[in-house]
């Protein structure tokens, strides 16, 4: 690929006393690109999300957004800047309906002053096209979203993301807790959120899904990067084998020790 990153963190590391949660790694996000962060626990994953999000500072290196380097101070910073992020427990209140929950925390209004409320009417009508322009099948956006299956709260999540403008959409292992089914309901609007230009991070710790999905993948172990691959530069196996550390008997390893 050859567009410039969008999102991009450059020899990141973060601290916590004498414990190196990250150290010294790279990523990169283009639109219309899918890159697979992945790593067995401990690996430093989550701390990697928390900088990319602005939840946390790093101690060191520089994240860049279209080229420009940026210091979040917060999700929201992250947030105007158009990278989405959508963790495990997908932020969302389940006896709300589905409509709330899609605008939750951007309410849409009517009104002015001391009679402004919420617009009901416009969010439920927005909710429903959104979800249906991205395949989203939910029968009534009425209904409580907690009533709904765990691959369609994480596919509204998406949609969501990507009716608010988001140009990165960073997932925090979105089919951890899902049967085949709706695992590949979650990839497929992966797949649809590539195809319309934005960048995807997705976390996960099954190769499975991140061989069927990504564009390249990141590979973390005990908060170092073992390196950044394309798919042709390795097969599953391989990458099931980089995920646990084991280095050896890779054609990377030669690449990566260099």
């Amino acid at each position: 690929m050859t567009a410039q990153p969008y999102l991009e963190a450059v020899g990141v590391s973060k601290y916590y006393d004498n414990f190196a949660a990250l150290q010294d790694v790279t990523i990169r996000v283009r639109p219309g690109e899918v890159v697979c962060l992945l790593g067995d626990n401990g690996a430093g994953k989550s701390t990697l999300i928390q900088l990319l999000s602005g939840v946390i500072r790093p101690d060191k290196g520089v994240i860049r957004v279209n080229g420009e380097e940026q210091h979040f101070s917060s999700p929201n910073d992250a947030l105007d800047k158009g990278i989405a992020t959508v963790f495990q427990d997908l932020a969302v209140v389940p006896i709300m309906p589905v409509y709330r929950n899609f605008f939750l925390g951007r309410e849409p209004s009517t009104g002015w002053g001391p009679f402004r409320r919420f617009d009901k009417r416009h969010a439920i009508r927005a909710a429903r096209e959104e979800l249906r322009g991205m395949g989203v099948k939910v029968d009534d956006v009425r209904r409580p979203i907690g009533t709904l299956s765990g691959g369609q709260r994480q596919s509204v999540a998406v949609a969501r993301a990507v009716h608010f403008g988001a140009k990165v959409l960073i997932l925090d292992e979105p089919t951890s807790a899902l049967g085949v089914k709706q695992s590949d309901m979650v990839l497929e609007h992966v797949a649809r959120a590539r195809d319309s230009g934005i960048g995807v991070i997705l976390i996960t710790h099954n190769v499975q899904h991140a061989y069927l999905i990504a564009d390249t993948f990141t590979v973390l172990f005990l908060g170092r990067q073992l390196g950044t691959f394309s798919k042709s530069d390795l097969t599953e196996l391989q990458l099931m084998k980089l995920m646990a550390g084991k280095l050896e008997d890779t054609p990377v390893a030669t690449a990566f020790q260099s």
